[in-house]
């Protein structure tokens, strides 16, 4: 581990060479595709987009700032907007949302003092599709790694990779977590359900 000096925030790494590797991505990428990007990967791209919920434009910016695609969504419990009445319900866009998704890891955080597991079963029963993991959520004032170990507990499970996860929340709080895990992208709750699909 190595040793952090006086001053250091924690913040994410800045490796060397990353222009380097940002440059050689982008020059790979016009090569392999020249200026025009083929209809075929257009229209496979728009099914995708369609698969996950998202409109086209905002599938290809998140797809092509991560340069991988999109294998899973990580909703905080607000970004699921669930409410605890005499049992855990969610409104029918959210539910019609979630049943429509192909093709995805569905991940969850669980909130403060409930077990995981549980959390994960009701919520599938909730929302009538398959849940493949519940962690527990980041509580009070967390720091970045703190944020990181949390993505990362939810993740690691699926073995997935941050950079191909998209975050659905809805607070300032959880879109730092998103930060602080490298997550692909955060969506707000109220424009993810609000997408129209093209």
């Amino acid at each position: 581990m190595p040793t952090i000096s006086i001053g250091h925030n924690n913040g994410p790494s800045m490796k060397i060479g990353l222009g380097w590797q940002r440059h050689c991505w982008a020059k790979a990428r016009k090569d392999l595709l020249g200026k025009a990007i083929p209809v075929e990967v257009v229209r496979m791209r728009i099914k995708r987009a369609r698969e996950l919920g998202l409109a086209y434009p905002q599938y290809a910016s998140i797809m092509l700032g991560s340069g991988r695609d999109i294998v899973g969504f990580l909703f905080t419990v607000d970004g699921l907007q669930l409410r605890l009445r005499k049992r855990l319900e969610m409104p029918d866009t959210v539910q019609d949302k979630l049943q429509s998704l192909r093709k995805c890891n569905l991940m969850a955080f669980a909130p403060s003092g409930e077990t995981p597991d549980v959390f994960r079963k009701e919520l599938q029963q909730v929302a009538g599709v398959p849940f493949s993991s519940a962690s527990p959520e980041p509580e009070g004032e967390i720091n970045w790694s703190a944020a990181r170990r949390a993505i990362r507990t939810a993740l690691d499970p699926l073995k997935l990779p941050s950079d191909a996860v998209v975050m659905i929340g809805t607070r300032e709080a959880e879109k730092q977590w998103a930060a602080a895990g490298k997550i692909a992208h955060f969506i707000p709750a109220s424009d993810y359900y609000g997408t129209a699909s093209n």
